[in-house]
């Protein structure tokens, strides 16, 4: 299998307790559908065991340049895959 073109490798950290998602990442959320009005993430293809975990993960993201909650990272487009505890990140512009 051919390994995805990425140009940063992000390690994935965690904090003890819940993080808030910024006001216009919860408003881009909902309006692709990911999160319902009540403010309930529905991401496809992760269980909610998984997603309770994903909320108390954070990376310093390359392009951002800030620290960001792992669940923003996800939805992403510059996201490319999670492996062993990193995130591919094509680094592009946002």
């Amino acid at each position: 299998m051919a390994e995805l073109e990425h140009k940063y490798e992000v390690d994935i950290n965690e904090k003890e307790g819940r993080q808030k998602l910024p006001q216009e990442v919860k408003d881009e959320l909902k309006a692709s559908g990911m999160m319902d009005e009540k403010g309930k993430l529905k991401l496809k293809g992760v269980s909610p065991k998984m997603l309770k975990k994903m909320k108390q993960e954070y990376v310093d993201c390359p392009v951002l340049k800030e620290e960001i909650q792992f669940i923003q990272c996800f939805v992403c487009p510059n996201f490319q895959s999670r492996v062993m505890g990193k995130v591919l990140c094509k680094g592009d512009a946002l």
